[in-house]
This record gives structure tokens, C-alpha cells and sequence, in this order.
């Protein structure tokens, strides 16, 4: 699989970045929308993002008791979305759960599981009872996810390889904690550069703050995807 380019969208409401979204339709296909802007203002939102023209990434991260779960992915289905998260903590019958309801409500939609957040170093783990590093953690729960039937994972970049070593090549890899060269880390912790992490096998790379707050957004995706196609 090739690799692309998510955007993410970090405000309230799409039309608080209308412009800038409407100057990138044309270059970025995919956006993210969070819980930020879904707790703002809701499955409207994701309409108002997709009549834009992007394919839209929901990143939910979904996590309850099972039928919970299913029932939501159930009624997210009904939404213009191309991807879906659910927490790999949430175990192996969560994820079940969520498979078939996605195979029976939702057969374009790609689940994606949650690893370990980029956010998280060891000590974060430590501190919630986890005592393998994160990369470690990361494989076990990738290895649960594809065992529950799920086709795509969530994971920082200094995962990518230790996952391709193990999982079937078919899983795509999501990829935030990506930053050029030039770029601040802000609040990521596991982080490469966008060429790095597409050596390394991800297929999707997550940006956001790195292009809306460069001053011309367009020329920043544009960076960013030659890299990607030059991948040096």
C-alpha cells in the first residue's frame, strides 16, 4: 500500500477553518475528524467535512462494553465516514463486536484499533500498571486487534517496524506523531519526519498542526506529500 496524508482538524467547528479547508480540498483527500470537533457539534460536522470533498477519518476511540460498541459503530455507519477508532484496550471481545457490526452496517468502513498514544512515554505506561515499554505494548495489542478481525492500527512511528515484522501486510498502519524536520513536537512524544515514517511502512500519516499553522497550509501538504513521494 502507498502512503497518504490525513489532515487534522483541531477546532470546534469545520467552519471556523472553512477557508483553509477549501484552499487544501484540492490537495489533501483525507481528514480527521476528533472528539474535539464531534463533541462540538456532532454527526453534522462530518456531513459538512465530507460536502468539502475530503474522505473522512472519524477518531472516535471508541471504548465500552461490548454491545455499546457495536451500537455505535452501528450508528456512525449512517455518517459519510471512510475510518473508524476503537481502543485495543477495550480487548478482544470489544473488537469482535465491533468487526461484525462494521461488516454488517459498514463494509467501506476500515476500523482502526488504538494502540498506545503517542502521547505516552514508559513512564506513562508505568504509571497506569503497564510495565512493557511502549513498543512491546503496541505489538500486543496489534497482534489482539488483528486476531478480533480488525484491518488497521493506530501506532507512533517508532512502531511501524516492529508491527510489519509481525502482522500480515494487508493492516494498514496510521501513523500520527509526524513532524518535518523543522517542526515543533508539541505534545507528541514518539515522533519522525513524514519520509522516515513511510520507509518505515506506515500508510497513512496523520498532520495537523504543521500545515494550518505554517503561513501558506497548501505549500506545507505539498512539502510533505513530495517527501512522501520521494521518501528521502
Amino acid at each position: 500500500m502507498s502512503c497518504d496524508l490525513i489532515l487534522v482538524l483541531d477546532a470546534p467547528s469545520p467552519r471556523e477553518i472553512a477557508p483553509t479547508l477549501r484552499q487544501l480540498s484540492g490537495t489533501v483527500r483525507w481528514a480527521k475528524v476528533g472528539l474535539e470537533m464531534f463533541t462540538a457539534c456532532g454527526p453534522d460536522c462530518v456531513r459538512e467535512v465530507a460536502d468539502l470533498g475530503f474522505n473522512v477519518f472519524l477518531d472516535l476511540k471508541l471504548h465500552d462494553i461490548p454491545n455499546t460498541v457495536a451500537k455505535a459503530v452501528e450508528s456512525v455507519s449512517k455518517l459519510p465516514i471512510h475510518m473508524l477508532t476503537l481502543h485495543t484496550g477495550g480487548g478482544s471481545e470489544m473488537m469482535a463486536w465491533a468487526v461484525k457490526a462494521q461488516q454488517q452496517h459498514a463494509p467501506h468502513v476500515r476500523l482502526l484499533g488504538v494502540t498506545v498514544l503517542t502521547s505516552m512515554s514508559a513512564q506513562g505506561l508505568n504509571e497506569i500498571g503497564v510495565t512493557e515499554s511502549p513498543e512491546k505494548q503496541v505489538v500486543r495489542l496489534g497482534r489482539l486487534a488483528v486476531a478480533a478481525g480488525v484491518r488497521g492500527l493506530v501506532c507512533s512511528p517508532l512502531e511501524i517496524a516492529p508491527l510489519r515484522a509481525v502482522l500480515p501486510a494487508d493492516v494498514a498502519l496510521v501513523t500520527p506523531g509526524i513532524r518535518p524536520r523543522d517542526a515543533k513536537a508539541d505534545d507528541q512524544t514518539r515522533v519522525m519526519t513524514p519520509a522516515e515514517a513511510a520507509r518505515a511502512g506506515a500508510n497513512y500519516l496523520v498532520v495537523g498542526r504543521p500545515i494550518f499553522k505554517a503561513p501558506d497550509p497548501v505549500t506545507a501538504a505539498r512539502a510533505i506529500l513530495a517527501e512522501l513521494g520521494g521518501k528521502d
